[in-house]
């Protein structure tokens, strides 16, 4: 099938937006109470450290694919949307079905994509910012211009429930955006981006696949999730301020000028600690820490799809997305959000 996209000149640019948004969690919960009942902890202490009060955990049978395809059908559903000419397909994981083939490529079997370029991106916690930034620059380039970008994990699949320090934090989720060209005067939903790499730190957050050590380092060869939460907290309540200031310094805004605050949910307390940082109040951050826990790459389109189905987020709003996590890595989108519009 010949491709219906044309190549960008040099100095070509075109805008994208996002038109379609979905998620899943599974129906499983995991409640503090059931974990006193696996673990030495209480409720108080997890909700004191984590704010966590409940997680999802995905069924025996179902796997990241799953949680996707459950993700992008509510998208569809919801919004009318069409996908079989989408021509770019991401999905931000850290527990793919396979090492290969890729989870995207069991999304665009099931949906019947006719011609798709689907690949999954390793970036832990910032994989949906990472894919969303890169659909975006694809459409902008003019190489591709319709893009699914999907931020899902199974992490239950991969936790240790015998270490408590752990096993309180996690849960399984998938959120998925659909990204359009956008050739209307309307003016860029995509304002500016920032992202570093801390490849240095990588032995405070890791899962094992085939290497033994790290620099000379032993690691953790049970392919469980293993975190220094300690250096982690390091990493986010530093690296975040610094992202968000440079995000500010690129645009001239001020924190009172972000509308929305939607960081990786993580651990309600490096929210707090970043937001009183940033002097930016709680009640304008988006999360779902409290229900679903940590569930990596979803915990910001979550919280984005459980905003525009509450009808928090309004057209021109300005919204920053912020995710971190293993690599060490981080990344950061400054948007102005443009209204859904779900089918009657």
């Amino acid at each position: 099938m010949e491709s219906s996209v044309q190549p960008a000149s040099s100095s070509t640019l075109y805008r994208s937006r996002i038109t379609a948004i979905g998620s899943y969690v599974p129906e499983r919960r995991l409640t503090n109470a059931d974990l006193e009942r696996m673990v030495e902890t209480n409720d108080e202490w997890i909700v004191q450290r984590t704010g966590i009060r409940e997680r999802r955990i995905s069924a025996p049978e179902e796997y990241t694919s799953h949680l996707c395809i459950q993700a992008v059908q509510q998208l569809a559903d919801r919004y009318g949307a069409v996908l079989e000419d989408v021509d770019l397909l991401i999905v931000g994981t850290s527990t793919p079905d396979f090492a290969f083939p890729a989870t995207a490529c069991r999304i665009q079997a099931h949906f019947g994509m006719k011609q798709t370029t689907s690949f999954d991106l390793s970036a832990a916690c910032a994989g949906f910012v990472y894919g969303v930034h890169l659909a975006n620059g694809m459409i902008a380039s003019g190489l591709h211009r319709k893009a699914l970008v999907i931020g899902a994990d199974a992490l239950s699949k991969i936790t240790d429930y015998t270490d408590r320090t752990t096993c309180v934090l996690f849960g399984d989720g998938a959120g998925a955006v659909l990204l359009e060209r956008d050739d209307s005067d309307a003016s860029p939903q995509f304002i500016a981006y920032t992202g570093g790499t801390d490849g240095s730190g990588g032995i405070h957050i890791y899962r094992s696949l085939l290497a033994d050590h790290m620099e000379g380092t032993p690691v953790n060869t049970s392919g469980k999730l293993v975190q220094n939460g300690r250096e982690v907290y390091k990493f986010a309540v530093q690296t975040i301020p610094k992202g968000v200031n440079d995000l500010l310094t690129q645009t001239g805004l001020t924190t009172d000028r972000i509308d929305w605050f939607v960081p990786h949910s993580a651990n309600l307390r490096i929210i707090d600690s970043v937001c009183e940082k940033m002097g930016i109040p709680l009640e304008r951050t988006l999360h779902t820490i409290e229900k679903y826990g940590n569930t990596s790459a979803a915990t910001i389109p979550l919280a984005l799809e459980e905003a525009t189905r509450e009808q928090k987020l309004k057209d021109g709003d300005t919204v920053l997305l912020f995710g971190f996590g293993g690599g060490l890595v981080y990344g950061g989108l400054l948007l102005s959000w443009k209204a859904l519009s779900p089918k009657a």
